[in-house]
């Protein structure tokens, strides 16, 4: 497959801190990678670095035509306000019809335009996070932490859904987790980070306990998923 992505030597430093060390590793369309790694690894740093929001030294190179959605950790401000759903999404000013294929691609109704933000559970409000990242039809998605604060059911629910929209829209999916089993059974690609990386590469081929071990510094359990 194709390059989207090239990413050399990359080095990050905020506020004096080293964030990032020489990291470098290729992105082909298609690929569904994972960044695992303990809190305070660089993980988010380097979904935002890719972003272009922090300035770092090395070459990031996309491909000219990538156009990337973003799905965030957590919005909870947004939770807070009286806003709608149909609300929300005006704030991207697209288009009614568009908004309504975006949410009917995660399996949200019409009718949940008119429902306050506030009163959709955990699921239901990462799905609407996931339709306004597909709004502008992009190629590339980012994730951080898809599934945190949602139940074990809706978690696999999830991503699932990543899998199926991943397949109808020709996508290339970035996800940061903390679920190894997600990593068998989800990604064909996973970067193991703690500031440099621990390892890179087909996961079956390079997680096992030592690695683990290494990057979280603690005995780590871990099922190797089989799909059928």
């Amino acid at each position: 497959m194709a390059t989207i992505l090239e990413v050399k030597n990359l080095n990050v430093k905020l506020d004096n801190r080293k964030i990032i060390e020489d990291l470098s590793f290729e992105v082909s369309k298609g690929d569904v990678l994972t960044i695992l790694g303990p809190n305070g690894a660089g993980k988010t740093v380097l979904l935002k670095t890719l972003l272009g929001i922090f300035p770092y030294n090395g070459k990031i190179d996309w491909k000219e035509s990538v156009k990337i959605g973003y799905v965030p950790q957590r919005l909870p401000f947004i939770k807070e306000t009286p806003m709608s759903v149909q609300d929300f999404f005006e704030l991207k000013e697209s288009s009614i019809e568009k908004i309504k294929e975006a949410l009917n691609s995660v399996g949200i109704k019409d009718d949940f335009l008119g429902k306050k933000i506030g009163d959709l559970s955990s699921g239901q409000f990462q799905r609407i996070l996931i339709a306004w990242a597909l709004l502008k039809d992009p190629n590339v998605l980012f994730f951080d932490e898809p599934t945190t604060g949602i139940d074990i059911v809706a978690e696999e629910t999830v991503y699932n859904l990543l899998e199926r929209i991943r397949k109808d829209r020709d996508l290339t999916i970035f996800i940061i987790t903390h679920d190894l089993s997600v990593v068998f059974k989800f990604s064909n690609y996973v970067i193991c980070l703690n500031r440099s990386s621990v390892c890179k590469g087909v996961p079956r081929e390079v997680l096992d306990q030592d690695k683990l071990y290494q990057l979280y510094g603690e005995e780590v359990k871990f099922y190797v998923h089989h799909n059928d």
